[in-house]
Order: C-alpha cells, then structure tokens, then sequence
C-alpha cells in the first residue's frame, strides 16, 4: 500500500465518523440517524484513537443505559420514537463499557454502569438451555448483514434447536468482557464466577459446533453451514489458541462457501486475524476499502456490495481509522484507564513511518525506520509505562522518551 492510499482510507474513515456524529452517534447522517450499539462500538473506538475525546462515547453508555428494561435488556438503538431489540448488541454494550474501562479516563463513570451489565448478563443467563447454549433468543438476532445459506435479515443460520455458534460465542465473550470489568472495577468475586461460566460455555462451544474433519467451527449444531463470523470470534474469544488459531486463521480465507463478513464486522475478523498471527497481513485484507474509493466514494458504504448499499456515509464501516494505529502502529491499551501501554507494531513492507494518538495523560508518538540501522523511537505521557515487542522480543517501556535499536 502506497503512503497516499493509506493516508486516504485514514481521511475517508474520518470524514465518515464525523458525519455520523452530532449531539450523539448515529448509524448514518441521512438515512436513518439512529445511534445503534453495533456501530456505535466501533464509532467510540475511532474517537479514542483519533481524537481523544470521550465525552460523546459517556453520552452514548449513559443512553444506552437509560434504554435498559427491567428483565436486562437494552434497546438495540436509542434514543428512539420506535424501540427495537437486537439481543446481541446488549452483548457489544458490555463490550462498549470494556472498551472505555480500557482507553478512557473516568473509571467512576464505569463503576456506576456495573449494574447494568450485570442485569445484561442475567437476562442471558435466563435464556440458555441445559447445556449452557442460547436457545431461541426471541426478537432479532441480527450479527451482520452477510449473505449466505441460511443467513436471513442479518440473522445467522440457526439449528433445529435452536442454536447459533455465533450467538453463543457473542455470550462468552459478554462474559469475559463483564468478568474483567468486575475483576478491576467491581466484584471479582462474580468476575471470577463468569469466567467459570465462561469456561462452561468454551466446552459447550467446542463439543457443539467444532467440526474436526474441516477443522473449522460450524454456525450451528449441525455442522453444515460455515462463516467467517463463527470462526473469528473463536480466536477472539481465546476459544482456540497458538498454532490452532494459526491454522485456523488461514482457513478464514481458504474455506469453500465459506461466508464472508460484511465492511462492519470485518472488524472483528481483523481483530482475531491480528490476534492468530497475521497482523503482518493486515494491509492486504482492506479490498471492500480500495474498492470503495476505485468507485468514487469518500465516504464508506454500510455494506460491501456498493449495488445494493442503502447508505453512502456509514461509521461502522472506518474500523481502519483504529487499526491504523492499533495493528500498524501496534498501539494498545493494556491496563484499565490505559494505565499500561502494549506497543506491538506490524509493519511488513513498511520501512518509515511515524503516527501518534492521544492518551488520557498525553499522547503516545512511534517513530519506526527499518533499515541496514534500524530504529524505534516511543514517547509515553508521564506516569505510563508499559512494553514494546518486536520480532518476539520484548523491551520495556517508561515514561518519556524510549529509543531502541532493532536487530
């Protein structure tokens, strides 16, 4: 990827975010101007590791919270005249106040939202059968809006028992999403009791939808229908691990019928294909992005097939605008209140580059210039530490300046 294409999938993502931004979120700034919880998750990311601000993303999980019902789940949008369920996006709230636990800087504002992702907990915990699995979750299930065997109205292919890997995963990681949350802001007592459930609904997992012919895990208990989907929050979830994850990271791609992800939860496939060992590759998984500039937009679509968009200015879709930073750059929080820095980059055939984002306390700068003399340069705000990794070697990290010479 040339400097100048990189550099405009950075200026498309943003101009993008700040269309669909005004006194809250919204999913699009004509079509709808809704503030869903799927796409405002990645909205919120984007402002963390572009501008620093997170006063609208309290705004938006002080809003979701006023949506919650008394049996635990949020509206899938809000505010609205008409209230909607998507279950799963109760899931991504949880998600959302991890998020913030992690990049912002009030972790009070956090602590007085533990209630509500528990009450989001309970409701599932109400709805899973012997097994641990969810069973015909009622409302609308909506995950993404692929097209495939099976997937209907964004719905994932689901068992005659009603049963969806997809789902399923969504809980578990809820779970650790909440049993982290408690662990450093709450009870750890119940965080540790999630992560026992947790570890419960891996062995369901496992034993219901892994298909050891393909290797692959399936939508569904069947094992007949495969997505980019299941198998991503796999690896996300820590389900599948090391060379597994290796493997299967490869198979994401390789898979016959395999169904593909769509622009927005091609963020979570990015995610699991960094966390399985491919962050290297990451430049080269951004098709549905040239494509959309070789037809003309400045702005990105809310879905990959630009015949049959519906909306030309959709947020969920400027994921780049984080991993940009978060796989290229390698910059990542790795303690609550971004206490702690993890500075892992992925460069491949990038030999210059240098980039900042903001911290609560400062801004964190990378210099990288990888060549017969290579060099890291790493600026901490005051008071951070952390570590820097590169090849599988680990440096340490302190506060100021940080210069490595790299073999």
């Amino acid at each position: 990827m040339e400097d100048g294409e990189l550099q405009q999938i950075l200026e498309i993502g943003w101009r993008t975010a700040r269309l669909c931004a005004v006194d809250s979120y919204l999913d699009c700034p004509y079509y709808e101007q809704l503030q869903y919880i799927g796409d405002t998750r990645i909205q919120g990311l984007v402002s963390y590791f572009n501008s620093g601000d997170d006063r609208l993303i309290k705004n938006t999980l002080n809003q979701i919270h006023y949506s919650q019902q008394p049996e635990g789940m949020t509206f899938s949008r809000y505010p609205s005249a008409s209230p909607q369920y998507i279950p799963p996006f109760s899931l991504w709230y949880i998600g959302m106040l991890h998020d913030y636990m992690m990049y912002g800087s009030d972790m009070e504002f956090v602590r007085q939202k533990l209630n509500s992702s528990r009450s989001v907990i309970q409701y599932f915990q109400g709805v899973q059968d012997v097994d641990g699995s969810l069973k015909t979750l009622p409302f609308w299930s909506f995950v993404d809006w692929a097209e495939g065997p099976d997937w209907r109205s964004g719905t994932p292919p689901m068992g005659e028992d009603g049963n969806s890997a997809i789902l399923d995963l969504q809980f578990l990681l809820g779970l650790q999403y909440a049993a982290d949350l408690e662990i450093n802001l709450g009870v750890p007592a119940l965080g540790h009791l999630y992560l026992e459930e947790a570890e419960n609904m891996k062995n369901t997992i496992r034993s219901k939808y892994w298909n050891a012919n393909l290797e692959l895990f399936a939508d569904r208990s069947e094992k007949d229908r495969f997505s980019q989907h299941t198998n991503a929050l796999a690896i996300l979830s820590g389900l599948i691990q090391g060379e597994e994850a290796k493997r299967l990271g490869k198979k994401i791609f390789e898979k016959e019928n395999m169904v593909e992800a769509t622009i927005y939860f091609k963020y979570y496939i990015h995610q699991a294909l960094v966390q399985a060992g491919r962050g290297n590759d990451y430049l080269s998984f951004l098709d549905i992005w040239r494509n959309a500039i070789d037809q003309g937009l400045t702005t990105w679509a809310e879905i990959s097939d630009l015949d049959q968009t519906r909306s030309d200015s959709h947020a969920w879709g400027s994921s780049p605008n984080i991993e940009f930073y978060r796989t290229i750059l390698g910059i990542d929080s790795a303690g609550p209140g971004f206490s702690k820095v993890k500075i892992e980059p992925h460069l491949r055939e990038i030999k210059e580059i240098t980039g900042k984002i903001p911290h609560p306390k400062g801004a964190i700068e990378v210099d990288y210039r990888l060549n017969s003399n290579s060099t890291a340069s790493i600026h901490l705000p005051q008071g951070i530490s952390g570590e820097f990794i590169y090849q599988n070697k680990k440096y340490p990290l302190g506060p100021g300046a940080n210069n490595f010479q790299l073999e």
